[in-house]
């Protein structure tokens, strides 16, 4: 019997509009706080249903995308690779990120060292999707293409590099979903032309996404078992992934579309996601006993 999923988050007591870094944000168009966090709970509510174990990050103040968890780095086993963040708005979430996994058993696997690059970026789990045995990586908006290879090397992964061409689609998780190993849906023109000839070489089951569901962040789903949750008002997304044999949880995420993210920026697996081939194997779990 597969262990019960574990997703950490962040409530979003200092969540707000309070710099521009992608072409959602908008300072003149800020987020109502508390409507925020009426939308997060109930997006927390969702996933206790659905039998998932929430772990909870005390936010900080002056750190308001800290709510944006899965932008803190990469889980692998019991191996956690720290987000080196492109923009310095971000940098300081990172040593908040890094002690909470310390804390919890995890290793602190530096992959920046063997780098030539003088400031590589790399964004975790937001630009680094597992779909069966590869890691899809996306790169150019966030995350440098150069650290891939030394994540292959640590985790023993092949790594699919895919560029994103599309600044509003600015992270891998706004337009790629892995569903279960082999399957996941994406917005195509988010990826340049060898990145959607590799990605249907490497995935066999990619379902489109159309605009009008990408650009409400319809590919920034978590998927828990056979259940996809997905932000409200992707209705059409929702039909697909029934007819493929998936059950649909929609919610409300509007006020954190304002900020470039949904349902999957809110959430980092710790157990590894459900397309990831390696969350099933027993010594993953060790680390957490």
């Amino acid at each position: 019997m597969n262990p019960t999923p574990r997703i950490l988050m962040c409530r979003p007591e200092h969540f707000g509009i309070e710099y521009e870094i992608n072409p959602w944000m908008r300072k003149d168009c800020g987020s109502d706080r508390e409507r925020a966090i009426r939308q997060w709970e109930s997006l927390v509510a969702i996933l206790r249903e659905l039998g998932v174990n929430v772990e909870l990050l005390e936010p900080r103040p002056g750190l308001p995308d800290m709510v944006f968890t899965a932008n803190a780095g990469l889980v692998h086993q019991s191996r956690f690779i720290p987000s080196h963040f492109r923009h310095p708005e971000r940098q300081g979430e990172t040593p908040f990120f890094e002690r909470w996994f310390i804390d919890h058993g995890f290793e602190i696997a530096d992959i920046y060292v063997r780098s030539k690059s003088t400031d590589p970026a790399f964004e975790g789990a937001g630009d680094a999707l597992y779909c069966g045995e590869t890691l899809v990586a996306g790169y150019l908006n966030r995350s440098d293409i150069c650290l891939h290879r030394f994540i292959g090397e640590m985790f023993g992964s092949r790594v699919l590099s895919v560029e994103l061409v599309d600044p509003y689609f600015y992270h891998l998780d706004t337009c790629f979903c892995p569903l279960a190993p082999g399957e996941a849906i994406y917005y195509r023109p988010a990826f340049d032309p060898y990145a959607q000839r590799a990605m249907k070489e490497y995935v066999e089951h990619l379902i489109e996404v159309d605009e009008k569901d990408a650009r409400r962040f319809g590919c920034n789903a978590v998927v828990v078992g056979k259940v996809v949750v997905i932000n409200a008002g992707c209705e059409r997304l929702a039909d697909t992934l029934r007819d493929h044999g998936y059950d649909v949880f929609s919610t409300d995420l509007s006020e954190f579309l304002k900020s470039g993210g949904s349902a999957k920026c809110l959430t980092l697996r710790l157990d590894g996601e459900e397309a990831a081939s390696w969350r099933y194997e027993p010594a993953t779990h060790s680390a957490y006993a």
